[in-house]
């Protein structure tokens, strides 16, 4: 099965975002659409473009970057409760037929700041019964015309969206937790993973498959990804002295952003905090000492090494199923160029979309 590959931007007010440089202008359309650009030079299918309160719209930051490129894929990251479906299926079917089919979704539930632009936010079930209904209407709305629907969550009567689309946008979605895996096992198309070692990833693809199975899953069959820091250097001895270095400035408070407060709440997050009782190393080299200093996420374990080492553990990954690869590493406009010149050539294969 054939592999895309994207990177991340950093859609952040404020600068230095994981040890990213810090320079005017950071997140100016400029500095942003040369990110955009430098992508598409180097060999990326896209971006992730994250979202939360307190940052940008991510929307906007992703239809701004789509008009100044051709062939850059933005991979939206939207909560539901900031978004009604129907408004969202509109705005999204709308880019991705200005865009020729570029746009990508990754929808979001976990833990934010709702009650700040005026939601609610009940308990764990709560969340992810809405997101269900998110993911079904949203579904509904770009393939069916008149749609009405009465849920739990969210209703519409007579509803047509337009421009209507014939292959619509690839729904991505995360969590560890058995409500999101519930999710993700019947209604979205790719499944995105943390960096954890091979076998607790493998663990998992088996897991959703079966569940995809059990709960009588009516889509194509679900995709994986992974999503994590992968930290390249011209040779593995360089690259784990610049790693140890960074940690070591992570763990003096030097150049990072205050931690993520729902660091600890998400299941996956905990997850990948755990690792570091294992070791500092895990596998070939996950790098899990990050997650000790880092602000969570994809900053919590790394796959350190020269291009060759790091291929060969995505290779790896993608043997269990991985198939969707989301990296990224600061500076970021730095390392777009060297892992699209250094890295991918050793990842793409012919069928790469």
């Amino acid at each position: 099965m054939s592999s895309q590959h994207l990177w991340y931007i950093p859609n952040q007010v404020q600068p230095g975002h994981r040890g990213d440089d810090v320079v005017a202008n950071h997140n100016s359309l400029d500095t942003l659409t040369g990110q955009a650009r430098a992508l598409e030079d180097h060999g990326w299918g896209g971006a992730l473009i994250g979202t939360g309160w307190g940052r940008p719209d991510t929307f906007t930051v992703a239809t701004a970057l789509a008009a100044r490129t051709t062939t850059f894929r933005p991979l939206i990251a939207v909560r539901p409760g900031y978004w009604q479906p129907a408004h969202f299926a509109s705005a999204a079917a709308t880019l991705d037929h200005l865009t020729g089919g570029r746009t990508l979704i990754n929808i979001v539930s976990g833990q934010d700041k709702p009650a700040a632009y005026g939601d609610s936010e009940g308990d764990q079930a709560q969340r992810y019964g809405r997101t269900k209904e998110f993911l079904q209407l949203v579904r509904r709305l770009w393939t069916e015309e008149d749609v009405t629907f009465r849920g739990e969550h969210f209703g519409v009567t007579g509803s047509t969206v337009v421009p209507r689309l014939t292959r619509p946008p690839r729904l991505y979605f995360g969590g560890a937790s058995e409500a999101a895996e519930r999710v993700s096992a019947t209604e979205a198309d790719v499944q995105l993973f943390w960096g954890e070692p091979l076998e607790g990833v493998a663990e998992r693809i088996e897991r959703l498959r079966n569940l995809s199975e059990k709960l009588g899953r009516e889509h194509a069959p679900l995709e994986f990804g992974l999503r994590i820091t992968t930290f390249v250097r011209d040779t593995s001895d360089e690259a784990w002295a610049d790693a140890e270095a960074r940690v070591a400035d992570m763990a003096a408070g030097r150049g990072l952003l205050p931690r993520d407060p729902n660091r600890h709440a998400a299941v996956g997050q905990q997850r990948l905090l755990d690792l570091a009782e294992r070791g500092d190393v895990l596998d070939d080299n996950l790098y899990t000492a990050p997650g000790r200093y880092g602000g969570g996420g994809a900053g919590t374990t790394w796959l350190v090494g020269s291009a060759a080492e790091v291929a060969s553990s995505l290779r790896k990954y993608q043997a269990l199923g991985i198939t969707h690869f989301v990296l990224s590493d600061t500076p970021y406009l730095r390392e777009i160029e060297r892992q699209g010149d250094q890295l991918l050539p050793l990842l793409r294969d012919d069928k790469e979309n």
